[in-house]
């Protein structure tokens, strides 16, 4: 696949900030919260300039054409200075060739916003060559670790509150890395802490204990105590509330790795929260991890490795259920 040289989705907000509106926006990528919210931006933009429904309408590429969205573009708005026309699922779309034309001498008066849902297998290929030329093609990256992080502090400030790196990992790590998700419940932590202005450890686990939620540091813990019963009954209040297997796996991969770490860290390096920070957690549980070193011998975490690469590849290769799949994992990390 030819790598993407179109400029990231966040370049359009930069321009909405200096009063800049193009004519076109095409808008791909695997990271459709960015493509949501940025339609969302554009819209809100051109807000003022449209007076009627008329000129604010929505078609899918599965029964469209380019050569009729074109037509729409050209046609004068009912009465709005401007008008917007969104074509979802564009890369359904076939008669490609039709755009090219039109990229060359826009509407000014029209803004039309294509939506494709993915990557773009060829670049070079037409109509996007010809769109990143114009300046019209925008990539959404999905964001990961540190930028996500980033993401997390600067959605915070948004909603006029703060919240530290640490918390910020804290957070993503509970609600996994989907930006939707993990807004909804930055959203809901929010409504939680009122007039708070800070988000703290404290109020995002007070959260999950007033809705009666457990979070994967819950399971971690019960783990760690080699407490079975109490791990089934977490494990299955994560499954329920929509955790999926594939993320319970990923977290006990990265839990375990840092306590066969914790050993060689604690021997060379006396400062806890950098050992925290290695190792990819909370100052808040780095005490859990020493207490749970101590129950689990270097033996026994091959064993739970092997569990766990067991788990990941029964996910993907069996129709497994995913209760039973998480029920044999903790059997199998916390044998009788």
């Amino acid at each position: 696949m030819a790598k993407s040289k179109a400029p990231t989705i966040q370049e359009i907000e930069k321009q909405l900030k200096q009063k800049r509106i193009l004519p076109v926006y095409y808008l791909f990528g695997e990271d459709s919260y960015s493509i949501e919210t940025t339609h969302k931006e554009i819209e809100k933009f051109l807000d003022p300039f449209i007076s009627s429904d008329f000129d604010k309408e929505t078609y899918y590429g599965e029964n469209q054409t380019f050569a009729n969205i074109i037509g729409l573009a050209l046609t004068f708005p009912f009465g709005s200075e401007k008008k917007l026309i969104t074509l979802k699922q564009s890369e359904k779309v076939k008669d490609k060739k039709e755009l090219i034309n039109y990229l060359k001498s826009p509407s000014d008066f029209s803004v039309i916003v294509f939506l494709h849902e993915g990557s773009i297998s060829n670049p070079e290929s037409e109509p996007y060559k010809t769109l990143a030329t114009e300046g019209y093609l925008f990539e959404a990256k999905e964001l990961k670790g540190n930028s996500l992080i980033e993401w997390l502090i600067s959605t915070a400030d948004k909603y006029g509150k703060t919240i530290s790196y640490d918390n910020a990992q804290l957070l993503m790590d509970i609600s996994g890395e989907n930006r939707n998700s993990l807004e909804a419940q930055l959203e809901k932590i929010i409504l939680y802490i009122g007039e708070s202005k800070e988000i703290t450890i404290e109020s995002i686990r007070g959260l999950s204990t007033s809705l009666k939620q457990y979070t994967i540091f819950d399971l971690q813990n019960a783990i760690a105590k080699k407490n079975k019963n109490n791990a089934l009954k977490v494990a299955y209040n994560l499954l329920k509330n929509g955790t999926e297997p594939i993320q319970i796996i990923a977290m006990l991969n990265k839990y375990f790795t840092g306590l066969a770490r914790l050993t060689e860290l604690t021997a060379t390096n006396t400062n806890e929260y950098q050992i925290a920070r290695i190792l990819g957690t909370h100052p808040y549980y780095l005490q859990g991890y020493h207490n749970a070193r101590k129950l689990y011998s270097n033996k026994q975490l091959a064993e739970v490795f092997s569990a766990l690469l067991k788990a990941d590849i029964s996910l993907k290769t069996t129709s497994i259920d995913d209760y039973t799949l998480i029920t044999l994992l903790i059997a199998e990390i916390i044998p009788d």
